[in-house]
């Protein structure tokens, strides 16, 4: 446990990582890879080029300083976390290599405002937090190896079919090259996908939302392909798309994520997306009509118009084998789906909306897509009095603030 001043210590230095913070881990992440470049296999080369993985990195610092006396407070985060750094194969070993360079960073940014007390207490804390994490996830770990038909690390999945679902997402149907069963998960939760593309140095992965119910003989994963090969976030799933074809081998990690739904309850839920969002709330629904057919579901989605409309068919069959409302919402809809009638209301989804047509006592919100998206959901849910503990929501990427 840390002393009374080494607290006192980090608690003074919280308005200083208020300022300095993102520059902070941006000096940290350059410097690590730099001495450490086979940390590139691990760590999401998109994020690190978009800037993300060091405002998400530097908004858990402020938060560990903030409620250093108190860690019991970020729990959640340190959780949220865990499940991405076990999905990733982050071990005990990697914790004093960040260690050294997140205290090399503070004392780079900071130059001499950086106290040896400064730094002696920094470090304190920071073994501290890492045996937290370390902690937690080697609990993980264990439950993800010793659970049936569990693995630890990456184990190889034959790309059993691959599906078109609209013009810009693909599933990909993944069967365990050695035919073993699949372990269970909890619906909303992801998979790693971890690729060895040609002329790439370094090993790629990504975490994609397994999109249908569990207890099947397969993982599902519907992927986006984003626009531009070139791109850091399309490099993957332009490759998924264009180079992977039924028969391949992917390497897959073993299911993790805090993000999931809640089975014990049977309480109205409403089930909210935008574009690629659709594919852990699939995967809900499913598990929902599968397991509790007469518990009330609304399904909103949003997107731009049936081109963009994945797993529409699948949704609509779903839903008819339970208590489901469905809502399509397009913003740009074609002449064809005006014709035809394959949504239900055009633009966006508006507070106005949501008050007019969901119940909202007693009701639980689970909601995921591109953040406008997310922050708009957020904040209508909020506005209208939906209880901090029935909202639910899943970042694809790190960790963001739908505060903001």
């Amino acid at each position: 446990m840390l002393d009374k001043n080494a607290i006192e210590v980090i608690k003074s230095t919280v308005p200083v990582l208020e300022q300095y913070g993102e520059k902070i881990t941006t000096v940290f992440y350059e410097q690590m890879f730099e001495a450490h470049p086979e940390l590139l296999n691990i760590f999401n080369h998109a994020n690190q080029k978009q800037g993300r993985q060091q405002r998400a990195l530097a908004s858990t610092v402020y938060a560990a300083a903030m409620y250093i006396d108190n860690l019991e407070a970020i729990v959640p985060v340190v959780t949220q976390i865990a499940h991405k750094h076990r999905s990733l194969g982050i071990k005990p070993e990697h914790y004093p290599i960040v260690g050294e360079h997140l205290l090399g960073a503070i004392k780079h940014v900071l130059g001499d405002a950086a106290t040896d007390e400064i730094i002696g207490a920094w470090a304190q804390a920071y073994n501290v937090i890492a045996d937290v994490f370390i902690s937690v996830e080697t609990e993980m770990y264990n439950e993800a190896t010793t659970q049936s038909g569990g693995w630890d690390g990456f184990q190889a999945f034959i790309v059993d079919s691959k599906v078109k679902e609209s013009e810009v997402i693909t599933s990909f149907y993944l069967k365990p090259a050695n035919q073993q069963v699949l372990p269970k998960f909890k619906p909303g939760q992801y998979i790693s996908v971890k690729l060895e593309m040609e002329g790439e140095e370094f090993t790629h992965i990504r975490q994609y939302s397994l999109s249908d119910a569990p207890g099947k003989k397969y993982f599902r994963i519907s992927v986006k392909k984003e626009k531009g090969s070139e791109t850091p976030d399309g490099l993957v799933s332009n490759y998924l798309h264009d180079q992977i074809t039924e028969g391949d081998r992917l390497e897959i990690s073993a299911p993790a994520g805090d993000f999931f739904l809640d089975t014990e309850k049977n309480t109205p839920i409403v089930l909210l997306s935008g574009g690629v969002g659709v594919t852990p709330m699939t995967s809900m629904l499913n598990t929902i009509v599968d397991l509790q057919p007469e518990r009330e579901v609304t399904f909103i989605h949003a997107t731009t118009n049936s081109q963009t409309h994945a797993l529409r068919d699948e949704i609509l069959t779903t839903a008819s084998k339970g208590k489901v409302k469905t809502a399509f919402f397009y913003d740009s809809p074609t002449k064809e789906d005006r014709e035809n009638k394959l949504f239900d209301f055009e633009g966006f989804v508006t507070k106005e909306w949501i008050k007019e047509h969901l119940s909202i006592d007693h009701t639980e919100f689970y909601f995921c897509g591109p953040v406008p998206f997310m922050k708009a959901m957020n904040s209508a849910l909020k506005e209208l009095g939906v209880l901090n503990n029935n909202i639910h929501f899943e970042f694809f990427g790190p960790m963001g603030n739908l505060e903001e």
